[in-house]
């Protein structure tokens, strides 16, 4: 799941500046779940626009091109008279707004990361999406996210009491965490293996996947 906030109302008001017909558009999946793009939030900043929201939609999945194609083509008169197009969704999303309508797109999100969700309102980095998964070796847990120092061998002397020096010896360390869950699952020996240094080559920038 994409973990968004809203950008603050002043921020994306100032960039709305001397555009009169604005179109809204939401998202109907990661950002609904955070509460920064869904219906109620399409309209809290329809209501705040007044006047000036020309129409508003929220597509199911707008990073997805199939879909956003789908649920805007219906729109697109209303689209294309519009000055520019707010956009209430992931960094992915609002350029795919962009491509598709050709219109300037304006965040009303920033992109956080990908992330597990534990209740509405509780969200946590959970994946870095850095193209060379190991949690296999790591009893499931990610030590780039969840290490402050991203280390793939630790812990490190930073470490006290099973806690992380980052931030003052208050989050649990990730590598205790992950000795512990791999004695739990009984392979424990894994713990002793050394990784390599990451190689970085398998995320290199931008990335695309072509699957035919």
């Amino acid at each position: 799941m994409i973990i968004t906030k809203s950008k603050p109302k002043e921020v994306f008001l100032r960039s709305l500046e001397g555009f009169e017909r604005v179109f809204i558009v939401g998202c109907g999946t990661c950002a609904t779940l955070c509460q920064t793009g869904g219906e109620e939030e399409v309209d809290a900043v329809a209501n705040l626009l007044g006047k000036r929201t020309c129409g508003k939609i929220v597509v199911e999945t707008p990073c997805d091109i199939r879909v956003l194609r789908r649920d805007l083509s219906p729109h697109l008169d209303v689209v294309d008279a519009a000055d520019v197009i707010l956009a209430l969704c992931c960094g992915s999303g609002a350029q795919a707004i962009g491509e598709f309508t050709g219109k300037i797109v304006i965040p009303g999100l920033d992109t956080l990361f990908v992330g597990e969700t534990e209740r509405i309102g509780r969200f946590y980095e959970r994946c870095r999406a850095c193209g060379d998964c190991i949690i296999h070796e790591t009893g499931g847990i990610c030590p780039i996210v969840r290490c402050a120092k991203g280390l793939l061998n630790g812990p490190c002397g930073g470490m006290a009491n099973g806690k992380c020096e980052a931030g003052g010896h208050v989050r649990d360390c990730a590598w205790v965490m992950i000795y512990k869950r791999l004695e739990e699952q009984g392979i424990v020996e894994r713990f002793k293996e050394i990784r390599k240094v990451r190689d970085r080559s398998k995320k290199a920038e931008p990335q695309e996947l072509r699957m035919r």
